[in-house]
């Protein structure tokens, strides 16, 4: 049987399939794409608005791994609504959801929280992997091309914010170590422990680039305007309003008790260890 992999040529999905067929799995990649080529992976074509689509890819799957894409949030209520139906009617071994670092508490809501509270009551095995924030969010360009010509990390978060920063390489870690643990349910958080600063990112980057580096903390707006080009009006307004929902948080850190680390015995990318990974 196979594990099917959503995202497969993204950020994410990619480090789990590079993950799984290094574990001599087999694993299917889906894209709209139906010409796409992923290494280690056969491609379906599916897309998250026809249920059809999803619940023939998932049928007869050891696992699905799930995750929902940056849209505006009308969109992704539909993507979940449209998972859930294909998950019902499939039952595929296993189903693995990372959050994307948005919340899956009921009474905040959202697409994440319906996705998980819905998952839940499939009567499909599953687990959830719940980031906070990902580093790989430091290599966009109006953030890397900063450090690397002003010397500057500016992020959209107080300078005192504690994070447990992940990277998606933890999570193809999570996501490869959750197959095997049926046993396990529920979410498991993914990050490092203790949660650390903007300054101490800075600090990392400083020390592997040779160079004095400090952050600067910026506004939800400023970040708006950054990611708009690469990402869309919509999606940059969602991220932006999240951002700003986080500056009444005291910080964003994982809980030891439901970490990878105690759960799974998994230990997350310090970020130094994180950008010799990335090459940088």
């Amino acid at each position: 049987m196979t594990y099917v992999i959503h995202g497969a040529t993204g950020a994410q999905g990619a480090p789990v399939v590079a993950a799984l067929a290094s574990a001599g799995k087999a694993v299917t990649a889906v894209s709209r794409d139906e010409h796409a080529v992923v290494n280690g992976a056969r491609v379906v074509s599916a897309a998250y608005s026809s249920p059809a689509d999803l619940t023939e890819a998932y049928r007869g799957a050891a696992g699905v791994f799930v995750h929902l894409p940056v849209a505006a949030e009308e969109d992704r209520r539909l993507f979940a609504d449209n998972i859930l139906t294909a998950v019902r009617a499939a039952q595929p071994g296993r189903v693995v959801f990372s959050t994307s670092g948005f919340p899956i508490d009921p009474a905040i809501g959202g697409a994440a929280a319906a996705l998980a509270a819905g998952l839940a009551d499939s009567g499909v095995s599953h687990a959830v992997v719940a980031p906070e924030l990902y580093l790989e969010n430091l290599l966009m360009p109006f953030v890397l091309g900063s450090i690397r010509e002003r010397g500057v990390l500016p992020y959209p978060i107080r300078a005192d914010f504690p994070v447990s920063w992940a990277s998606h390489l933890d999570i193809a870690d999570a996501v490869a170590a959750l197959f095997d643990r049926p046993d396990l349910a529920g979410a498991v958080s993914v990050g490092q422990y203790p949660a650390i600063t903007g300054p101490d990112l800075a600090e990392a980057f400083g020390a592997r680039l040779g160079r004095d580096v400090v952050f600067e903390p910026i506004t939800p707006e400023e970040m708006r305007t950054s990611v708009a080009p690469l990402l869309g009006e919509g999606p940059a307004a969602g991220i932006a309003e999240a951002y700003r929902m986080m500056s009444t948080m005291a910080g964003r850190s994982i809980t030891p008790e439901t970490s990878a680390q105690k759960l799974l015995g998994l230990h997350p990318r310090t970020t130094s260890q994180w950008l010799a990974d990335v090459g940088l």
